[in-house]
């Protein structure tokens, strides 16, 4: 296993701030656990100077905006930001607001610009159908974005999420890749986790999913047969391009298989890489750019590779130990995971 960043957190990465807005109030006798997440994912204005970026879309049930392009153009031109399915448009609105704010060139002597947002399904502990996130509230995530370690568990976008019916949302993780000649790299995961089925939950290999008592977890919700989503977040400041990105991306789905995610036909899976090094100019200075790239003739790649996975790993069972029990809609609960009986049950299994 790879060591962990200072703090265990996407913020690792230097340059990287990650803000929450949640929402958990009870509103005409319908409760609203939802809320948003926003990523500032470099330093700077990411408009004008752009990171690379690779996505894979691994299972395209999903509803997010802007990803076209970043396939496309290998670029992100804004913060990125999480929230519950319906609500994409106006988290899409306030990063539009917030890139209009700080660029008078956008629509006026340039081209416009491509938010990106990313979405899991809450609707079954929140008040979906209320569309109770508001533009407004990514401008205030991003007012309070920081690069403390991230706040994990039923805060911000995570608010309302079910993992393995368990209580879930945001988990965040780290690893450190030695590349040689006294340079090392930080690879950040953030996850907002909305995924998998009860008795598939796996804890550092051991199935602890098979011996929980179905009954502590949600078993009658869709969501408790694998239906959701997951959203995982790759920075790193290794200068890899937007090729070598989507290759880190696809990765994310090791650390996801690890958890017992199977990535069923009902749970949309999307995973984002960015470098903080590999930068783009928007505004070109010449026919011709320098490119920086990470060798792949080594070991190096590989490391970033297994740095993905296990911090994809490690972010998904972070959301899951972090997150508080919540009673939403309906009367439908998530309970907390019973941290406890989960240690007992991995280190009985231990050799």
């Amino acid at each position: 296993m790879l060591p962990p960043g200072p703090a265990n957190s996407l913020t690792d990465v230097p340059g990287v701030r990650v803000g929450h807005l949640t929402l958990d109030h009870d509103d005409a006798e319908l409760p609203v656990r939802t809320g948003v997440t926003v990523v500032v994912p470099a330093p700077g204005s990411v408009f004008r100077d752009k990171p690379a970026a690779g996505l894979e879309v691994v299972n395209g049930f999903g509803k997010a905006a802007g990803l076209s392009q970043i396939a496309e153009l290998g670029v992100l031109e804004t913060p990125l930001a999480l929230t519950n399915t319906l609500g994409v448009g106006a988290a899409f609105e306030g990063l539009v607001r917030h890139a209009l704010a700080g660029h008078p060139e956008i629509g006026t002597t340039t081209g416009t610009v491509n938010p990106a947002v990313f979405e899991c399904n809450d609707g079954w502990l929140n008040d979906i159908r209320g569309l109770h996130v508001r533009p407004r509230h990514v401008l205030d995530a991003l007012d309070a974005a920081t690069d403390a370690p991230v706040a994990e568990g039923a805060v911000g976008a995570g608010a309302g999420m079910v993992s393995f019916g368990w209580k879930a949302g945001i988990g965040s993780s780290s690893r450190l890749v030695d590349a040689g000649d006294g340079i090392r790299w930080t690879v950040g995961a953030l996850v907002l986790a909305n995924f998998g089925s009860a008795d598939d939950l796996t804890v550092t290999g051991v199935p602890v999913g098979r011996t929980l008592t179905p009954e502590q977890a949600v078993e009658q919700a869709e969501f408790a047969r694998g239906a959701g989503s997951c959203v995982a977040l790759i920075a790193t400041d290794a200068p890899a391009d937007a090729r070598q990105l989507r290759r880190i991306a696809k990765r994310t789905t090791v650390g996801l298989a690890r958890t017992g995610g199977i990535i069923q036909h009902g749970s949309g899976e999307y995973a984002l890489a960015w470098s903080t090094t590999h930068r783009t100019p928007h505004i070109p200075q010449g026919p011709a750019r320098a490119a920086s790239a990470v060798a792949e003739h080594g070991p190096v790649l590989d490391l970033l590779f297994r740095a993905a996975a296990e911090a994809t790993e490690e972010a998904v069972l972070a959301s899951l130990f972090a997150a508080r029990p919540v009673t939403g809609v309906r009367g439908h609960h998530a309970p907390a995971l019973p941290a406890r009986e989960v240690a007992r049950l991995v280190g009985a299994a231990a050799p």
